[in-house]
């Protein structure tokens, strides 16, 4: 039988300026509405596996979020993506045999890919995520070494396998699952809005979002 896991998601407060800011063609806060958007889809898809305690891991003040009553929000804290990664990680597996850390930059994210990593995770170390920009989605553990996260190199075309290898350096098992794609730069807007359209992702508020937008907003 499947245990249940701590699934985090870690999320920047949506509030203009602090969000997104790489896709030029929003404005400072049709940003910070779009990163809203793709935080309720995230958190509805997290909310959906039956196997999950649900986190709020937040680099800042959850307020913007308007989290029902009852959400458990945890902070970050300090240091770069990689300490506060781990700070999240450990954290959740002082009461959890397992745990999994993801982003909001995926809508439209299959939920099936969720419950294979948590399959992989029951019978490996560690199990990832890949994001075709070289980086990755998740992150999943049963356990973490003080430090494995520290000092890797984040935002880079190399970060997923620098990440692989300092797990493997570590010990552990690691799993791998499918790829996904983030939504950063102007070229994932625009696919991201395509696969919408044709109904080929299912990611409602980010949907409704879009669909407010004006077509050169929505060109990005």
């Amino acid at each position: 039988m499947l245990t249940k896991a701590t699934l985090c998601i870690l999320v920047k407060p949506p509030l203009p300026g602090l969000v997104k800011t790489r896709l030029v063609s929003l404005t400072a806060t049709q940003a910070a509405g779009l990163a809203a958007a793709f935080f309720a889809d995230t958190f509805a898809l997290a909310s959906s596996c039956a196997w999950a305690r649900v986190v709020v891991a937040c680099d800042g003040d959850p307020s913007p979020l308007k989290l029902a009553t009852g959400t458990e929000v945890w902070p970050q804290g300090l240091g770069d993506l990689g300490e506060r990664m781990e700070r999240v990680l450990s954290l959740a597996l002082e009461s959890s045999k397992a745990a999994m850390v993801i982003g909001t930059d995926l809508p439209g994210l299959p939920r099936r890919f969720l419950d294979a990593a948590r399959l992989q995770l029951a019978a490996h170390d560690a199990v990832i995520g890949p994001s075709e920009d070289g980086g990755f989605y998740l992150l999943g553990l049963q356990r973490c070494p003080s430090g494995l996260l520290r000092g890797l190199p984040w935002s880079s075309a190399t970060t997923r396998e620098h990440t692989v290898k300092r797990l493997r350096s570590a010990g552990l098992a690691v799993a791998e699952a499918e790829s996904w794609f983030d939504v950063d730069v102007p070229a994932d807007f625009r696919r991201l809005a395509g696969l919408l359209r044709e109904q080929r992702i299912c990611a409602p508020r980010t949907a409704h979002f879009l669909a407010g937008l004006t077509p050169r907003s929505r060109s990005a």
